[in-house]
C-alpha cells in the first residue's frame, strides 16, 4: 500500500511538471524558457503517447490565420527524415517539439512560431543551418508544386525495387510504380503487341535486333504510363517510376512545353533526334535505331502474327489519335480562359526528371541471376545455352542504359557491402537536384 501510494504520488509530481520552450504566438512577447532535453522527460513506453497523441494542436496558416490543420508527429517526423536527420532522432524531436506545444497549453500556434521551435529543437540535437536549409527548401518545393519525376532503370536483379522504395520513404514520396505491373496489364487487358516471354530470354539474331525489340516494348509501357505522367505533371505531384522497360531516352524533355511528350508524331521525331545524340556513344543503338525506322518491331514468327501485329498497331494508333485530339482540344480550350490581358498563357513550374541507371559488376550480378532464375523456372530448367544468352542480353540491354551517362543519366554501382552508403549518396543527390530545378524556376519565373 505503501509503495502504491509513493508511486502515484511520484506520477503526479511527474505529471504537474512542465517542460519549458521558447514559444511567440503573436500575441504575447517572447519568453526565454530553457528547453528541457528530450532525454530529461520521463516516460514509460505503454503510456508515453497517451497523453500527447490524443491532444490537438492547431497549427494557423497565412497572415490572416484563415485556415489551420492539426498537428501530427507523424508528418513531421518524415519531413524532417527528408532533411536527413536519421529516423529514431526524428521521432524524438517531433515527440520533444509535441510535447512542447502541449506542455505550456499552446494548442494555436502559426506556423512560422512552429517552425522557429522545431528549428531551435533542431540545433539542440546538432543539426543545424545545413538541415534547415534543406527543411526550408523542401516545403518550398511542395507548396510550389514543382512536377518531379524520378525514373529508376536497370535490368534484373540490380536493386530497382529496393532503391525505389528506400527513396520513397527518405523523401517522402508516395507515389511508386512499377513498369513490370504495367507491361502486364498492357498485355493481358489490352491488344497491345506484347509477349509473355521477356524480351532477354528470347534469341535474336543480333544484338541491334535486341535493342529494338527493347525500345519497342519501352515505348509501348511509355504509352500505358501517360495518363500517370500528365497527371503528375498537371498536378504538381512527385512520382517514382522503376522497372526494367524504362529507355531513358523516351523520357527526354520537350523544349515547348517541358513535358515529356505524348504525341506519336513528335516521339517519333525525338526518338530519331535521341538516336542522333546516342550514335556517337554508342553504335549499337544507332543501327538498332535505324532498323527500328524500317521495320518499327522485329519480324513476326508467321505470317498470321505480322496480321495481328499490324492490326494492333493501327487500332493503337487510332484510339491514341482520339485521346490526344480530345485532350489538346480541352488543353486549348484552358489556355484561351488561363491568358490574362496580355495573351500570355499561365505555366506551371519547369518540371524536374531525373534518371538514374543501376548497374552491379559482372561477378555479382551473374549469381545474383543464376539465383533469379532458378527460383522463377521452378520446374522447367533452363540449359546451360539459354542461361548464358539470358545473360549476354541482359548484358547488352545493360550497356545501352549505361550508354546515356554522357547524356545526364547518372548510373550507378550497385554492391551489397556498400548499399547503405549508395543509399545515402542517391539521396544527397536528388535532394542538391531538386534544389537545382527549384532555382531554374524561380530563376525563368516572370517577374
Amino acid at each position: 500500500m505503501k509503495d502504491r501510494e509513493e508511486s502515484s504520488s511520484s506520477s503526479s509530481s511527474m505529471t504537474t511538471k512542465k517542460t519549458n520552450g521558447i514559444i511567440n504566438n503573436g500575441e504575447h512577447e517572447p519568453r526565454d524558457i530553457n528547453i528541457r532535453s528530450f532525454s530529461s522527460v520521463p516516460s514509460s513506453p505503454r503510456n508515453a503517447s497517451s497523453k500527447y497523441d490524443f491532444v490537438k494542436v492547431k497549427v494557423w496558416l497565412g497572415d490572416n490565420a484563415d485556415h489551420y490543420y492539426v498537428l501530427s508527429r507523424f508528418l513531421v517526423c518524415r519531413m524532417l527524415t527528408v532533411t536527413k536527420i536519421p529516423n529514431h532522432e526524428a521521432i524524438k524531436i517531433s515527440l520533444e517539439l509535441k510535447k512542447l506545444l502541449i506542455d505550456n497549453s499552446l494548442l494555436d500556434v502559426s506556423q512560422s512560431d512552429l517552425e522557429t521551435n522545431l528549428f531551435k529543437l533542431m540545433e539542440r540535437r546538432g543539426y543545424g543551418e545545413e538541415y534547415i536549409n534543406r527543411y526550408n527548401m523542401m516545403t518550398k518545393f511542395h507548396h510550389q508544386r514543382v512536377p518531379l519525376v524520378i525514373l529508376v532503370c536497370g535490368t534484373a536483379c540490380v536493386g530497382k525495387s529496393t532503391i525505389a522504395t528506400q527513396l520513397a520513404q527518405r523523401l517522402n514520396l508516395p507515389n511508386v510504380l512499377q513498369t513490370d505491373m504495367v507491361y502486364e496489364l498492357l498485355r493481358t487487358a489490352t491488344d497491345a503487341p506484347l509477349t509473355s516471354t521477356p524480351v532477354w530470354t528470347r534469341e535474336f539474331g543480333s544484338s541491334e535486333e535486341l535493342i529494338t525489340e527493347f525500345c519497342r516494348e519501352c515505348r509501348i509501357v511509355r504509352k500505358g504510363l501517360g495518363g500517370d505522367l500528365k497527371k503528375a505533371m498537371k498536378d504538381g505531384k512527385p512520382i517514382i517510376i522503376e522497372g526494367r522497360h524504362l529507355d531513358p531516352s523516351i523520357y527526354l524533355m520537350n523544349d515547348e512545353n517541358k513535358t515529356p511528350s505524348n504525341d506519336p508524331e513528335k516521339s517519333s521525331s525525338e526518338t530519331n533526334s535521341s538516336k542522333d545524340l546516342t550514335s556517337d556513344k554508342n553504335p549499337e543503338a544507332s543501327s538498332s535505331n535505324t532498323k527500328e525506322t524500317d521495320n518499327s518491331a522485329v519480324k513476326p514468327h508467321s505470317h498470321e502474327e505480322a496480321v495481328a501485329s499490324v492490326e494492333a498497331n493501327n487500332l493503337s494508333e487510332k484510339v491514341t489519335q482520339c485521346t490526344i485530339d480530345a485532350e489538346s482540344s480541352k488543353d486549348a480550350e484552358k489556355k484561351s480562359k488561363s491568358a490574362d490581358g496580355s495573351g500570355k498563357t499561365k505555366s506551371g513550374p519547369e518540371p524536374i526528371v531525373i534518371s538514374i541507371v543501376l548497374k552491379m559488376s559482372e561477378f555479382d550480378h551473374k549469381a545474383l541471376l543464376e539465383e533469379w532464375i532458378s527460383s522463377r523456372t521452378s520446374g522447367e530448367k533452363y540449359t546451360t545455352k539459354e542461361k548464358d544468352r539470358l545473360i549476354t542480353n541482359l548484358k547488352t540491354i545493360e550497356d545501352y542504359l549505361c550508354s546515356f551517362n554522357s547524356q545526364g543519366v547518372t548510373v550507378v554501382n550497385i554492391s551489397a557491402t556498400t548499399f547503405p552508403q549508395t543509399l545515402d549518396w542517391l539521396h544527397n543527390y536528388l535532394l542538391q537536384r531538386i534544389e537545382e530545378g527549384i532555382r531554374s524556376s524561380e530563376n525563368e519565373a516572370p517577374k
